[in-house]
């Protein structure tokens, strides 16, 4: 196994966390998950160990990036008369697949069909997509997209849950969170800093993240 691929795989969950965030969104869950694993493969080829930085810093946004790309709409942006002709094609494609199946088929099964990854198959399907109004009616919600929009309300709950459950923490134990998480600095670099070997550091860091998982899941 080589080194990005150790990487991929010790970083997976990340895509889980992310594309949990979409489900129920009108999207099959594996497509989230293959598009967020395309924006983890760009994230591992793009991160640059020795700026100090915490790889999942890094890595988040570019999976959400590649997960909600599915859910753009095309139809609200100019696009070239090729693209057209493409998301006519691939239109095409999936009707017939549709055919062969029996049923609708999932993005992931179109996007194999017609050898494109996800991504580009959820954008050349939505070019011919009809602008959908964010706020129609609940009778139109068979025409409706949900887009998702995390609420202002549940992060600031979150966020004050998580303020406590720090503060309940003694005073080496927040200085791993603050420097790891706040200050985006590396297990190697928060242990010099603390006079910790790497290894003592890794083990309590997961001690005090699982700690308050519970703490919050209550």
């Amino acid at each position: 196994m080589t080194a990005r691929e150790k990487m991929v795989e010790q970083n997976l969950g990340l895509v889980h966390a992310c594309a949990s965030k979409f489900k129920n969104r009108g999207v099959e869950y594996d497509d989230l998950f293959q598009a967020g694993c395309v924006g983890l493969l760009k994230a591992v080829d793009g991160f640059d160990e020795s700026l100090g930085y915490v790889f999942s810093t890094y890595a988040v946004p570019a999976i959400l990036g590649e997960i909600k790309r599915i859910f753009r709409d095309g139809g609200t942006v100019k696009v070239s008369r090729s693209m057209k002709e493409r998301s006519r094609e691939i239109w095409q494609q999936k009707n017939l697949l549709s055919e062969r199946l029996g049923r609708e088929p999932t993005l992931t099964e179109i996007a194999d069909f017609v050898s494109l990854s996800v991504s580009e198959a959820s954008q050349l399907l939505m070019v011919f997509q009809p602008v959908v109004s964010l706020t129609s009616p609940e009778d139109e919600a068979g025409k409706q997209f949900d887009i998702p929009v995390d609420s202002e309300e549940e992060k600031i709950a979150e966020r004050l849950c998580l303020d406590q459950c720090i503060s309940q923490l003694s005073e080496n134990d927040r200085n791993i969170i603050k420097l790891r998480y706040y200050k985006s600095k590396t297990q190697a670099v928060v242990a010099r800093e603390l006079g910790m070997s790497q290894v003592q550091v890794s083990r309590r860091e997961k001690k005090i993240l699982k700690e308050i998982r519970e703490k919050m899941s209550v």
